[in-house]
């Protein structure tokens, strides 16, 4: 499991803060760069959730223009303007996912070889990163129930007993899951950051 965009929220881009003013005097040219610094990486995590090229494209496109236009109420003293953006592409991705009609084209499950070959050039760029490094290990030394839970909560969604009626199991036990998974994360970054 990858947790690209969680890898990539702790990145944040040189120039973002003026990036944001100029969003916020509603600059073409600022949107057109922020498209350039952060489409390839929102379009990505749109696929991971929808599984549609097509419809991952559509995404993004919604994600930017909804950035566009709350650009005037984002405060870039707050955080980066990237995990912003991220929020807005996952929480539009699993918005489709909840409508309808992507319940019915996500019926079949989604391959690991269906990534697009620009997905995984992207990861090894910034999986080369210390944070992202630390990220990665941190999720690796969680058992495989541990990390399918947190990899269903965060890229589609599902609430604790969404994912206990689609993993078959109790109610109780995904809970104990997700919260030794979210433990053992707090607990190994943790380290990582006082070592």
């Amino acid at each position: 499991m990858m947790l690209l965009p969680m890898l990539l929220a702790l990145r944040a881009a040189e120039g973002d803060a003026d990036l944001v003013v100029r969003l916020q005097r509603r600059d073409a040219q600022a949107l057109a760069e922020l498209y350039d610094r952060y489409g390839r990486l929102a379009y990505a995590l749109i696929l991971r959730v929808v599984r549609d090229a097509g419809i991952a494209e559509d995404l993004v496109q919604e994600t930017f223009l909804r950035v566009w236009n709350r650009a005037q109420g984002f405060d870039a003293q707050k955080g980066s303007i990237g995990p912003w953006l991220l929020a807005v592409a996952r929480n539009r991705a699993i918005d489709y996912l909840r409508s309808t009609g992507g319940r019915e084209r996500n019926a079949l499950e989604f391959e690991e070889t269906d990534h697009p070959a620009l997905y995984v050039d992207m990861e090894k760029d910034i999986l080369t990163s210390d944070k992202a490094r630390r990220v990665k290990q941190a999720v690796e030394k969680l058992s495989p129930r541990q990390r399918e839970v947190i990899e269903l909560a965060y890229f589609e969604g599902l609430s604790q007993t969404e994912m206990a009626q689609r993993m078959g199991q109790p109610l109780g036990t995904v809970k104990t899951w997700v919260r030794t998974a979210l433990q053992n994360l707090r607990d190994e970054l943790g380290a990582a950051v006082s070592a």
